[in-house]
């Protein structure tokens, strides 16, 4: 028998993040639920299991160092090996955010978790998707952070937003990056679109469910080996950078 998928998605407590753990437990991996807040982590990770779910915790703070290190070293340790990474932790920050008006503060904190902690768990995950035999990168993005569409007049992107648009922009940037520099490997590297889902982020304003809007991860986390690679996606198919 082989040895299931190990599969780790950062921010998998709730919202899409969680359906996301659902929906590739569902497949029979073995799937790591990383969360900073411990209660809700215990009980993600319990009621996965409760379904039939291979799921253990991951205490995961992105933006702290020495957490996603220690994060690292556990999946090491558990499984040896990590095979499908799914950065979906992120925040939108405050209000107001349009330009003239935000504060840095909220700017500097929507980065820090939407890009730099991607960079972060990324990075220190690196080692573990290169023992892998199919190795997939998953960033979870949004429409808002493609210039092409917010610069087409008629297009409908949201509310100015000069931290969380700016910072999805700014992380579609950093995956072409990741995707140039390691474009001689196996790994697959892609960014997902989840669409306007309704999660605590929008104040459940959106009008997908927490499962539509975890599809298009789940997706392209079990893409075949001569499946794409850099592209940014949507259910429909390809989002314009």
């Amino acid at each position: 028998m082989s040895e299931p998928t190990i599969a780790l998605v950062t921010g998998a407590n709730k919202g899409i993040g969680y359906e996301i753990a659902a929906g590739l437990g569902r497949l029979g991996w073995t799937v790591g639920v990383g969360a900073r807040d411990e209660q809700r982590r215990l009980a993600a990770v319990k009621t996965l299991q409760e379904a039939g779910v291979d799921a253990f915790g991951v205490p995961l703070d992105v933006t702290d160092d020495a957490g996603v290190t220690t994060a690292a070293e556990l999946i090491a340790d558990r499984a040896g090996r990590l095979d499908v990474l799914i950065n979906n932790a992120g925040i939108v920050g405050g209000h107001p955010q349009t330009p003239t008006t935000v504060a840095p503060e909220t700017i500097r904190a929507a980065v820090e978790t939407n890009v730099i902690g991607v960079i972060r768990v990324t990075n220190a995950m690196l080692p573990l998707l290169r023992r892998s035999s199919a190795p997939r990168i998953v960033n979870m993005s949004s429409s808002v952070g493609s210039l092409t569409l917010q610069t087409t007049p008629g297009t409908e992107t949201g509310p100015i937003s000069a931290a969380y648009a700016a910072s999805k922009t700014f992380l579609n940037a950093v995956t072409v990056q990741y995707v140039k520099e390691l474009r001689e490997t196996n790994i697959l590297i892609n960014a997902a679109c989840p669409g306007f889902t309704a999660t605590d982020l929008n104040g459940f304003r959106g009008v997908r469910t927490p499962e539509q809007g975890a599809a298009i991860a789940i997706r392209l986390a079990t893409l075949p080996d001569d499946g794409p690679t850099g592209g940014f996606f949507d259910d429909a198919g390809p989002v314009p950078w």
